[in-house]
This record gives C-alpha cells, structure tokens and sequence, in this order.
C-alpha cells in the first residue's frame, strides 16, 4: 500500500495548504479529486454491465443448450464472450481498483502524521507505539493518573490501528503531556524521534477543526442520550444519512432504468447501518471520509447511470447492429447490380 499512499498524501497535503491547512476541506477536495479520476474506471464498470445485460438472452439459450455439461458451456461461453467482444472481468476490474484505492486511502485517513507532515515513518511509528504502550501502563497500574491524563487530551480510543490520532493529540494539544505519560526514562529512549516528529507536525500546521468539531475525537454510544451525547455524534449520524441518500437515489435511478429489477430495500438500509456501527468506532476524521465519499461518490455515479443506462446504451448497440447490416446488405446488392 505505501507505493499508493505515499503520492496520495503528497495530493492530500497539497490539498491542506491550498486550504490553509484545514484537514476537512483539504477531505473534501481530495475526494472529489479521487472520484473524478475514477469516472473513466466507473463508466467501464457501467458498460460491462449493460453488455452483461445484452447478451442475457444468448446466455439463457447457450445454458440450455449445454445442461449439465459444465466444461462445454465454459468453452461455448469464452467463445460468445470473444464474438460479442465482452470482457469476462470488465465489471470486476474497476471494482477491485477502487477497493484497493478506497482502503488506501482509510489508512492514509487514519495516519496524517506520517503521510501530511513529511515525518520519517519509523520515527512515527516509534513514538506512536511508546505513548500507547505508557498509556496501556498507566491505564493497569495507576488509573487516576491515566485519567486525568485521558481527560486532559480527550482521548477516547488507544488501539494500534489508530496510534496517529492519539499521536496527535499529543503534539497539538500539550507539549508537556508527554512527560506526564511516561517516565524520563523512557521518554529519553524516544527523544530524538519524538522531538523530529514533533518539528514536522509543527511545521505541517494541520487544522482538524470542522464548523467546532475536533475530528481527532471518536464519538463513544450511549443509551442515555441526555447526558451521553456528544456533538462528534454528528459524524456517523451524518454519514448514516449520506449513505441512505444515495441509496435512496440510486435505487430510484436503476427502477427507471429497469422497472423489472429486483429491490434493494434491504441492502439499502443494511449497509448504512453497519456504517453508523462502525462509525463510532473511528474518529470522526474516518466518519468524514466516509460523509464526503458517499455524496460525491453517489453523485457522480448517479450521473453515469443516467448518462449510460441500459436502454440507452442497448438503443446505441441495436443501432450500431443495425447500421452494420444495413451497410451489409447494400454492397451485396451494389454486387448484384
């Protein structure tokens, strides 16, 4: 993944200083920029698609015509593939594509010090993994400490996989909590990484501010919604809702595009659920992610579909079908003539 995520970050930072170093903007302009170089990748998908769709009938009889006879089908069906000039994987390429992208770009979410600010990645890596294990410590072996000092960053979450944002609570928000997280000691052992990541990330001046809230912090569910609530909320509510949208509007599209086709009302909400589960998981920075790629994402896929329909695109192969023959059955008769 780091051949892709280290230019990526190289696009997001760029983003970022274009944008005065505010990270949600710089989110925004980066995912629009991704799903715009995507469309050819999408459109593709779309044809496959539509070809899959044209050449149905043909299959049906090809399955008919073979029964049980699983070998002789494959070899008929590789040949209607070639005579129809239908890729086999045309429709799973560009989904594979853009799944790795997409998980690229989670993790290049999830580590902006390492991918934003320019620092070594070892040197991330080192300071990241030492200040999760003092916290670790501190958590099992003296808990008002660990508390205060929790409170004191508005931490919500230690896991490995999210070791940056922790990281950065750190930088941005006390220098000298680091002292209070572990002992001079250890902290002796990681100066020079720390005092390098940290000249960097001061450098960088990354803002994870959106409209009040921090994105850094990840949103802890709880029943009581009086005293749990907590504006970060918002973020996988929001993306819940962004996803429901466009379900709701691409649902809407392909009825149009085939009144026949079975519904995804199911789909539709179980997907945007296990999002919102997700969501409060992950800081609010993945939640953003999410909000932005599920409404331009939808947006512009939305569009492909209605500019490369089926009947659309099955009207411009019939007729394309048609002229040939036509053009056929002229120099035939020119050679009568």
């Amino acid at each position: 993944m780091e051949i892709i995520n280290k230019p990526l970050g190289y696009v997001l930072k760029f983003f970022a200083d274009i944008c005065g170093g505010n990270f949600a903007a710089a989110v925004l302009i980066f995912t629009i920029f991704i799903n715009l170089i995507l469309i050819p990748l999408s459109i593709k998908s779309q044809k496959s698609t539509v070809q899959q769709t044209r050449i149905k009938p043909k299959l049906d009889e090809l399955k008919k015509r073979c029964g049980d006879d699983k070998q002789k089908y494959n070899i008929e069906l590789q040949k209607l593939y070639q005579e129809e000039g239908v890729s086999m994987s045309g429709g799973c390429l560009p989904m594979i594509i853009r799944l790795v992208i997409m998980w690229c770009i989670y993790s290049l979410i999830l580590s902006p010090v390492t991918y934003m600010t320019g620092a070594n990645k070892s040197d991330v890596k080192t300071v990241g993994k030492a200040i999760t294990e003092s916290l670790e410590s501190l958590k099992d072996n003296d808990s008002d400490k660990y508390s205060d000092i929790v409170d004191k960053l508005s931490l919500n979450e230690k896991s490995s996989n999210q070791r940056e944002i922790v990281l950065v609570r750190v930088l941005r928000d006390d220098s000298d909590i680091i002292h209070d997280i572990m002992s001079e000691k250890k902290f002796s052992k990681i100066e020079k990484e720390y005092n390098a990541v940290k000249a960097k990330y001061d450098k960088a001046d990354i803002d994870f501010n959106l409209f009040g809230l921090d994105l850094t912090d990840r949103p802890i569910f709880g029943f009581d919604f009086v005293h749990d609530w907590q504006p970060i909320w918002l973020m996988p509510i929001f993306a819940f809702l962004a996803q429901i949208l466009t379900g709701i509007v691409s649902m809407a599209i392909q009825k149009k595009n085939n009144p026949e086709a079975p519904s995804m009302a199911g789909m539709m909400l179980t997907m945007p659920l296990i999002s919102l589960f997700i969501g409060f998981r992950f800081q609010g920075a993945v939640c953003f992610y999410w909000i932005c790629s599920s409404l331009v994402g939808g947006f512009i896929q939305s569009g492909i579909q209605l500019l490369y329909g089926p009947h659309k695109m099955l009207a411009k192969y019939r007729l394309k079908e048609i002229t040939q023959q036509a053009d056929f059955e002229q120099k035939q008769l020119q050679k009568l003539q």
